[in-house]
């Protein structure tokens, strides 16, 4: 330990930390990076949490060491363990890895090494733990395919317990590490890739799926699981006070789960459908007691777009009158684009004003209209007006370059848009205080994702992205202006991981094999080990990341589904194509994506909004697709 950087991290007894010591049936719940980073994930605490309050059942978390300690343990033959017990990884019955990123898919591999575990899922025996899968990427689980025992599909609340209590009855009565796999294969919500073969281009495009089941009676189509009883679920839970600084170290409270607004791009706002809110009273109460039960000064009210919570402004307005003069700071970690966005940002910053982030994510109105961003530059400047006027000094724009129908001219309209809100700023600003004036753009690279409308489009190559990035930098005029980017390598293993098949599982473990880990770190991420480990396979990394798809083809995820019809993204990639937006059916009419339909569950507001939900056309509506 002395050697360790940030010893803290692996240190037992934070405040808020509990031990079953009685319990049979032990699961880990695994976050494949740091401490300061997993700590802070709201799944990791809301499973343990779920788990150990099941009868018999404990729960405990573990965190994948830093690079530093990884080899630490390696040279001295210790194996990874988690933080409650400091028990092995291996003295688990389950262990739980959630999939938070693309590039913590080598991670996985290293989790599962470090715990002297095989990493692949058909090399497990008797003695081994059962591990499972589950998170965004699991919606795409096919690069994960070899290294789990089955993989969770959607949220997990109740889903997950149910597959715990499977395997803990199954191994009771003594049954086989196969017979448990296929029970669970057969459990809703749950996929087991051991149980189907993977077919090759010609056969899956003939058949509609890339995955054939090995034996009778195994379901095509998994869809992804929904926690039916989120809104009216306590906001609350108990919680962890870390030793070591977390990335988000304050008290988390999600107000409400899903966004209908339909940005195209956006995985997260497809497989979270449909959306469901927590109530005011629910979420004031929820903060009352989470501040006083942790002792934390802050509060983060969470969720994909905090500020269309339907009840919104009288859950700020409340929370300051209890909070008034204790120095108790609320925050929302996302604006809407408006001067809503901006009068709610108000209503949490008092005269603490920071910075306020906007995303108008592309710089032209066609391809705002393209992606359904549905905001327009009026939009941005009345939010950059409101804001400086307010007392805001700081603005920081988020853009994508490379999205589909991207021309030179929407990149040139990125820099024209952030001149243009700088102009704004300064013209509400008064004169003395401009020189404190600080607007900066951010643009990272179009990662085309599962499960959503540009998922059949292909992502620009590396050199082509760094071209439109200077073409951007040489387009801003102004100095006062600052441009930063992502860099494209790791957008590009990230494209590849995104869009792979059960072929990219083979990468994954080859590159890891080669030196690569902690692909999300910049000062780790090792470019060079996927490529070799791509030229070793004769994988054509190119091919998986940039090329675009007929809108007919069937993706290498087609099996999984997130309730969306794949025909209603591909009417959407139609819309994009024609630059007609749809609107978030949250303030209108249902767009016919089918989540509600198929997930059984309705949009569950709050506070109803004007409007109704009625289906506008049913899911499957749309027959085109003609390759482009």
């Amino acid at each position: 330990m002395a050697r360790a950087e940030r010893p803290s991290r692996y240190i037992n007894h934070e405040w808020g930390s509990s031990s079953k010591l009685d319990a049979s049936f032990r699961f880990c719940m695994v976050y494949p990076d740091t401490y300061e980073l997993g700590q802070a994930n709201q799944a990791v605490r809301i499973l343990v949490n779920v788990v150990n309050a099941q009868d018999g059942m404990a729960a405990e978390r573990g965190f994948l060491p830093a690079a530093d300690m990884c080899d630490a343990l390696r040279d001295q033959g210790l194996p990874m363990f988690s933080i409650e017990g400091c028990a092995p990884l291996r003295a688990f019955d389950v262990i739980g890895i959630t999939l938070p990123h693309e590039l913590a898919a080598t991670n996985v591999l290293e989790v599962l090494d470090l715990a002297g575990i095989p990493v692949r899922a058909g090399d497990r025996t008797c003695d081994d733990p059962f591990v499972v899968g589950g998170g965004p990427c699991a919606y795409n689980p096919e690069p994960y395919a070899l290294f789990f025992d089955a993989i969770n599909i959607g949220e997990g609340e109740q889903s997950l317990v149910e597959g715990l209590q499977l395997i803990r009855e199954a191994k009771e009565q003594g049954a086989s590490r196969d017979d448990i796999r296929r029970a669970l294969a057969n459990l809703e919500g749950w996929y087991v890739p051991l149980l189907y073969r993977w077919r090759n281009e010609e056969e899956a495009q003939a058949a509609g799926s890339w995955i054939e089941p090995l034996e009778e009676g195994l379901p095509t189509t998994i869809t992804k699981r929904v926690f039916d009883g989120f809104a009216q679920s306590p906001g609350w839970e108990p919680c962890i006070v870390p030793f070591a600084e977390a990335v988000h170290d304050r008290l988390n409270v999600e107000i409400l789960r899903g966004c209908a607004r339909g940005c195209r791009f956006c995985q997260a706002g497809m497989m979270y459908r449909p959306v469901r809110e927590r109530t005011a009273d629910n979420i004031v109460a929820s903060v009352v007691e989470g501040l006083a039960q942790t002792g934390y000064d802050e509060v983060s009210l969470t969720s994909l777009s905090s500020t269309d919570h339907s009840q919104i402004r009288e859950i700020l307005t409340r929370l300051n009158e209890v909070y008034a003069g204790k120095g108790v700071r609320i925050s929302i970690p996302s604006q809407r684009l408006d001067s809503f966005g901006v009068d709610m940002a108000g209503l949490v910053a008092g005269q603490k004003k920071g910075g306020l982030t906007f995303a108008p994510e592309a710089g032209t109105q066609r391809l705002r209209d393209v992606i359904n961003k549905n905001v327009t530059e009026e939009d941005l400047f009345g939010a950059v007006d409101a804001s400086f006027a307010a007392g805001w000094r700081r603005c920081k724009l988020y853009f994508m370059i490379g999205l589909p129908t991207e021309t030179d001219e929407d990149v040139k309209g990125i820099a024209r848009l952030v001149q243009q809100a700088y102009d704004h700023a300064r013209a509400v600003v008064p004169k003395e205080q401009r020189g404190s004036i600080q607007i900066g753009a951010s643009v990272a690279l179009f990662v085309p994702k599962a499960q959503t409308p540009f998922q059949w489009d292909g992502q620009i190559p590396p050199d082509e992205a760094l071209r439109r990035v200077n073409l951007l930098r040489h387009s801003v005029k102004y100095r006062a202006v600052s441009i930063s980017w992502h860099d494209p390598k790791t957008s590009f293993v990230e494209a590849v991981m995104s869009r792979g098949g059960r072929e990219a599982s083979y990468l994954v473990e080859e590159a890891w094999r080669r030196g690569a880990r902690f692909d999300a770190w910049s000062e780790h991420f090792n470019e060079q080990a996927w490529r070799d480990a791509a030229s070793a396979l004769a994988f054509d990394v190119e091919a998986a990341a940039q090329t675009s798809y007929p809108l007919d083809y069937v993706m290498p995820w087609g099996h999984i589904s997130c309730g969306v019809s794949t025909k209603w993204l591909a009417r959407e990639r139609d819309r994009a194509e024609r630059e007609t937006t749809t609107p978030d059916c949250t303030f209108g009419s249902c767009s016919g994506c089918g989540a509600c339909m198929r997930l059984g569950l309705d949009n569950e507001l709050a506070e109803p909004r004007v409007g109704t939900c009625q289906p506008a056309e049913t899911p499957d509506s749309f027959e085109g697709g003609s390759a482009r």
